[in-house]
């Protein structure tokens, strides 16, 4: 009976980790060349190509995103075997990788990774802040933070908590052009559609009294960045739908106005999610677990605020 190639599996993941061979090579401490070498030889092995190679990008074929998990949960193991027989004489360290939206990342998620990082001095963190929605096994993260309503996968998942949206514009845009009191209205309205969404010229509503509405959007601007939408916003050019972290100061300073407060939107949640394999390394699960914590509690005080 032959073994597998464990060895190649490691630094196959250790590629997928890094999307490089030249960084899964530093990071091994092994020739660039050692580390192609393991590669190819597994990719014989299987019978199949796991990479996509060019001069500027590498990126997973599908049998490679197929057996990527696989070879994380084999070397998540292997750390957990080794992690298990140190027991508590040696601090965490690694790499963990992590994903998260753009303006949440800068505001919430940047202050949270340091506060982490000063705990836990041997653990280093690659952050990485896109509003597109990331896929995190191809991509190699440990762990992605996601504002959606979020549907059924193979991901680990943990919701954390609700997030609030508004519907707002400046008062200067509502004295001209009137404030809707239904969402029908908006139709007739300049609105600023946000594009990381599965259909951003929709608007789907539901009333107090169980009324559903939709409403399709026209207006001067789309963008894939709600912070982004701000200045045009601030300068009385539309409507947006734009979630409480982004448009929460403007409104405690009245530069943006809420309307249709009474009319409930499609409810989305912030939540943590995480590739399916086994026993993850230490350092992941301290993460997972602090970000949990932190946001559980900033999820719970958002919601309260709104709530007065």
């Amino acid at each position: 009976m032959r073994l597998p190639d464990f060895e190649a599996w490691a630094i196959f993941a250790k590629v997928v980790e890094f999307r490089s061979f030249t960084a899964a090579a530093d990071s091994l401490g092994l020739s660039k060349a050692t580390v192609s070498k393991a590669v190819t030889r597994l990719e014989e092995h299987l019978g199949a190509a796991l990479f996509h190679r060019t001069s500027r990008r590498l990126s997973l074929t599908e049998s490679g995103k197929a057996l990527a998990a696989h070879a994380q949960r084999i070397v998540a193991e292997a750390e957990a075997a080794e992690e298990a027989a140190r027991g508590e004489a040696t601090a965490p360290a690694g790499i963990v990788r992590v994903a998260a939206p753009m303006t949440f990342g800068l505001m919430h998620v940047a202050p949270a990774i340091a506060d982490f990082l000063a705990q836990h001095p041997g653990i280093k963190v690659d952050l990485h802040f896109s509003d597109e929605k990331v896929d995190i096994i191809e991509m190699g993260f440990d762990i992605a933070l996601r504002i959606a309503a979020l549907p059924d996968s193979s991901l680990r998942a943990r919701r954390l908590g609700a997030i609030d949206a508004h519907v707002v514009a400046a008062p200067a845009y509502f004295e001209r052009h009137g404030r809707p009191t239904h969402p029908a209205q908006l139709a007739e309205h300049r609105c600023i559609a946000y594009t990381n969404v599965a259909n951003p010229d929709l608007w789907r509503f539901r009333g107090p009294d169980g009324e559903e509405a939709s409403v399709r959007l026209d207006g001067p601007l789309r963008c894939n960045s709600g912070e982004a939408m701000l200045p045009a916003l601030r300068a009385g050019l539309g409507v947006a739908r734009l979630p409480d972290f982004i448009v929460d100061a403007d409104i405690a300073a009245g530069t943006l106005e809420p309307i249709l407060r009474n009319w409930a939107m499609p409810p989305v949640a912030l939540h943590l999610l995480s590739p399916p394999s086994g026993p993850r390394p230490t350092r992941v699960e301290l993460l997972i677990e602090f970000l949990s914590t932190r946001f559980r509690k900033l999820c719970a005080t958002e919601s309260q605020s709104v709530r007065q």
